[in-house]
């Protein structure tokens, strides 16, 4: 499980590289944050990489790269028609980009404070709520400039929550296997209590952005995989 979230952390100098080629990357102000945001999550993997092998897993010196090498190209191909799409609609695209941010983030934060609440690793949990506080701070401006951006237009509101409804999946889905998503988020939020810390500290700040009231797709798609077919423990 800690594998998949170093991964994932690793993964956002991809999608900084991908963002900054379109008119959301090219907004100096979010262009700013973006700088800071990869610097951070860069440094997350580094440090769940470096308590990995601390408790025993050793991971060769080349593992972000094999990692980065391991996305399947379909992912990758996805991403530049997002790409080619969000330059084609401009500016509009980024509540897009911002919404969908916003709940990875959440997504993310609420992963952590799940994973040391049922760990009970008092080094692990010292170590995920430092990480937290800067996820919290992630999650709380993407939520804001995506507020703010739906704000703008019902053009805005109408694209993004069709595309979160119909494209939205896990942190993670695509550029990681699919039994790994799933077996981390079992592991993570099975039973009602998992499902309702989500659905309130996730799904529920969703609802309140412009254009999401009623919107429970991420209430929904946990609640799939949560009572789907039990996922095969990996390493991830």
């Amino acid at each position: 499980m800690l594998l998949y979230f170093r991964d994932v952390e690793k993964f956002t100098d991809v999608y900084f590289n991908e963002l900054v080629k379109t008119p959301t990357g090219r907004d100096p102000y979010i262009r700013q944050f973006m700088e800071k945001w990869r610097f951070e999550e860069d440094l997350h993997g580094e440090l769940l990489n470096r308590f990995i092998n601390e408790y025993g897993y050793s991971t060769p010196e080349d593992w972000a790269k094999k990692s980065k090498q391991a996305i399947p190209f379909r992912y990758k191909a996805s991403n530049m028609v997002n790409m080619l799409l969000a330059n084609f609609v401009g500016t509009r695209f980024s509540a897009v980009h911002m919404t969908w941010g916003a709940i990875n983030e959440m997504s993310t934060l609420n992963g952590y404070r799940r994973l040391w609440t049922l760990a009970k690793h008092p080094v692990l949990e010292y170590m995920l709520r430092a990480i937290a506080r800067e996820e919290a701070s992630h999650s709380f401006f993407y939520h804001s400039m995506a507020k703010f951006n739906l704000q703008r237009s019902k053009f805005a509101q109408d694209i993004t929550r069709w595309i979160v409804c119909h494209f939205w999946e896990p942190v993670g889905s695509g550029a990681k296997p699919v039994s790994q998503t799933n077996y981390v988020i079992q592991k993570l939020f099975d039973g009602k209590e998992g499902i309702d810390i989500m659905d309130t500290f996730v799904n529920g700040r969703l609802e309140k952005l412009p254009g999401f009231d009623g919107c429970k797709k991420v209430t929904e798609k946990i609640s799939e995989v949560v009572n789907g077919p039990i996922a095969k423990p990996t390493l991830a």
